[in-house]
């Protein structure tokens, strides 16, 4: 099977001595870098460039027919944008910094180091990665319009803030650079993760992993694999997620609570795109593109030393923050009809009508567990229910419940509680109750028993203080 190309455009070396040419190529392949051209006559450079533009130029300047300099100009005319490598012979800080103003990326002296032939390509492909991804994603910005509405297939909304993000996902997905996608526990991360990867048109398979729990020999294991007789119970060779996800993408979900010795295993990967099989003594380089998803705040963990700052980094090259269901409750009536539907076809019910105040009642809660929650509240009723209607006890039911969960949360934790801003005089308890009453109404359309609800008191009790605020 051959090999993905990467960088997907070639890396071109221009050099007139094929020596120096040979160990270029051979120091770039050896790192993973498989498509390279070189190229030993000047006066043939534009031609390829032409032809198909490279991701990285480096170029030597001393060379005849035209010198580097001169083709350093051409190449910024043609395309200001590729990053040029300049390398040379010339030991001296003037030529460093009249390259720099002609725009070249980067300088690197004759004999070139490895290491620093290696560090300069991948921050120049970095680079040209983000200056497309910028490009892809001002155009996506001007045209306000999905060019993959398939992959997005999936994700029920209408949200304005889910749009905005879905045009964000297809201008990035296709980068190779990793992606961080942040939010509360059942916003669907991995419903997003799953959309740039098939926005990517990434050839390879998408692969998942909860790493939160995993000590560092499992999440080790689990990643890079192991050789036979790697350890006593090793009675095979086993392929790691990584290799599962070749030329695709690996998903890593709930990477907040990753170990330390974990995390720096996984910034050697990101870094270097090299890992190593237990109980092998050679590196494999990998091909799978990295997404991560934590609910945590990975700056407060940062702060705290418990993520490594320069991880954090790493894989915050593209970040998605994915809002919670209170944030998005313009799509509650879609979400409730797609579950009632989804509900009543395993259920085997005929799916019943729902009653005029159900999303009402829903627009008053807050939903901590977020979509996920009111997946679970749709089936709970729907397997309750023997009539044509849906009934609004269950939610209620639900909702009552939650709410006295978090009072009593919030009592057992000293110092704590639900938090309210008083007003300045201190409002007695007849003008407070009135307005705790008044907050109800207005949040449930008037409807008083959800409003009874939202209180924790009996449409009877609520009626009757009403009455005696008329």
């Amino acid at each position: 099977m051959s090999k993905r190309p990467y960088p997907s455009d070639p890396i071109l070396v221009i050099d007139d001595e094929q020596a120096i040419l040979l160990s270029i190529d051979t120091t770039l392949q050896l790192a993973g870098m498989n498509n390279v051209l070189t190229c030993s006559d000047s006066r043939q450079v534009m031609t390829i460039i032409k032809q198909r533009p490279p991701s990285v130029v480096l170029l030597d300047l001393n060379m005849p027919h035209i010198d580097g300099e001169e083709i350093l100009e051409q190449i910024n005319v043609f395309n200001q944008h590729i990053p040029i490598i300049i390398i040379t012979g010339r030991i001296d800080a003037e030529t460093a910094v009249e390259c720099m103003k002609c725009g070249a990326f980067d300088y690197i002296v004759k004999p070139v180091d490895e290491n620093r032939l290696i560090a300069s390509v991948k921050k120049s492909l970095q680079y040209g990665a983000l200056h497309h991804e910028n490009q892809a994603l001002k155009q996506q910005l001007r045209e306000g319009s999905l060019k993959y509405p398939e992959a997005f297939s999936s994700i029920i909304t209408n949200s304005p803030k889910m749009l905005r993000l879905f045009d964000y996902v297809e201008s990035v997905a296709k980068t190779a650079e990793p992606v961080l996608i942040r939010g509360e526990t059942g916003t669907g991360k991995e419903l997003i993760a799953r959309a740039i990867h098939r926005v990517s048109g990434n050839s390879g398979e998408f692969v998942a992993v909860n790493v939160a729990g995993l000590d560092d020999n499992i999440f080790s294991d689990t990643l890079f694999g192991h050789a036979k007789g790697a350890f006593t119970s090793a009675d095979a060779n086993r392929l790691g997620l990584i290799e599962r996800a070749a030329d695709g993408t690996l998903f890593l979900d709930e990477i907040g609570d990753l170990s330390p010795f974990s995390q720096i295993k996984l910034l050697r990967l990101l870094q270097e795109k090299e890992y190593m099989p237990l109980g092998q003594d050679s590196n494999r380089t990998s091909t799978a593109r990295i997404i991560t998803s934590t609910h945590l705040d990975l700056w407060d963990l940062q702060q705290k030393e418990l993520f490594r700052q320069d991880l954090h980094y790493r894989l915050r090259t593209h970040r998605i923050v994915l809002p919670a269901l209170r944030e998005r409750k313009e799509d509650l009536g879609l979400l409730v009809d797609h579950f009632v539907q989804c509900a009543a076809e395993t259920l085997k019910k005929k799916k019943p009508r729902l009653p005029e105040e159900l999303i009402l009642l829903l627009e008053t809660y807050s939903f901590p567990g977020n979509i996920r929650e009111l997946q679970a509240m749709v089936f709970d009723a729907i397997a309750q229910n023997d009539n044509g209607i849906l009934s609004l006890g269950v939610f209620r039911k639900h909702i009552s419940r939650t709410q006295q969960d978090e009072t009593m949360h919030h009592k057992s934790e000293p110092g704590k509680g639900i938090p309210i801003t008083f007003a300045d005089p201190l409002p007695t308890i007849k003008q407070a109750t009135r307005m705790l009453v008044e907050e109800a109404m207005h949040r449930s359309g008037n409807n008083q028993s959800t409003a009874a609800a939202l209180l924790g008191i009996s449409q009877q009790a609520l009626s009757k203080r009403l009455k005696n605020m008329e």
